[in-house]
């Protein structure tokens, strides 16, 4: 079994493949303060059932990965390891003005992208910031967006006006809210889609002026499945996409 890791600024997500199949999946919170045997101890509770015989792990929170990286040589340390970092063969040509800064998780996004479509896409990451990664047919990440989240932009809200507070991110009755509770949702929910849906088509306009319409949209992240379904441009939903972005990195390297 191999156990992918996805370490990012909230959640924490690990899968275990059998093969080329998906067969588990959790998120955890994650935490800079978690130490490397409380994150072993959180890892084989959920593992319990399962032999991990290999292990791929990417990380965009340097404390976090420096514990992970501990606890794998603590706990783990006869099983094969990659973690994607600078120098690992990942198959993803990064045209970037600066390459080591582009976060690993949009690296696995690309290579995920890439195995799955044939041809140019935009990978949509709902996560603590929206992410909007440009893959070229090559299966090259040429850049992209980045965007405050959805909780993110949440938070701030409720924090900086007096009258305004957290509410449950579900469609209200209609786009126009007759009560505060339903004039967030429609903000949060639609005005998010339209961004989504605004970006998209300026992205795919400058990735393929002659043909935009040719370009697929994949949307994946943990809070994708609120936004998706408002969504003009979304082609495909792929909730686990780095997780699978991790198996394709590990099979190259190993």
């Amino acid at each position: 079994m191999l156990l992918a890791i996805d370490t990012g600024n909230t959640n924490t997500v690990l899968g275990v493949f059998e093969g080329e199949k998906l067969r588990d999946s959790w998120r955890i919170k994650s935490d800079a303060r978690t130490t490397a045997d409380e994150l072993a101890l959180a890892f084989r509770g959920l593992l319990a059932d399962y032999r991990v015989d290999g292990i791929a792990a990417c990380s965009t929170v340097p404390a976090v990965m420096r514990e992970l990286r501990t606890m794998l040589t603590r706990y783990y340390a006869d099983v094969p390891t990659v973690l994607v970092e600078p120098g690992v063969r990942t198959g993803v040509g990064v045209q970037t003005d600066n390459p080591k800064e582009v976060g690993t998780d949009r690296i696995c996004n690309t290579a995920a992208a890439h195995h799955l479509v044939d041809g140019p896409c935009i990978v949509v990451d709902f996560g603590t910031s929206t992410n909007f990664d440009v893959v070229s047919a090559k299966g090259e990440f040429l850049g992209g967006a980045l965007a405050p989240g959805i909780e993110i932009s949440l938070d701030a809200l409720a924090a900086r006006a007096a009258q305004l507070r957290k509410v449950e991110l579900v469609a209200p009755r209609s786009p126009i809210g007759k009560n505060t509770v339903e004039s967030l949702q429609s903000g949060i929910l639609y005005g998010f889609a339209g961004q989504v849906d605004g970006m998209v088509r300026r992205l795919s306009a400058a990735l393929v002026p002659e043909d935009p319409a040719s370009v697929h949209v994949i949307a994946t992240g943990g809070l994708a499945a609120l936004v998706i379904d408002h969504s003009e441009t979304v082609t495909r939903y792929e909730p686990e996409l780095t997780l699978l972005g991790l198996r394709l990195i590990y099979e190259r390297n190993t």
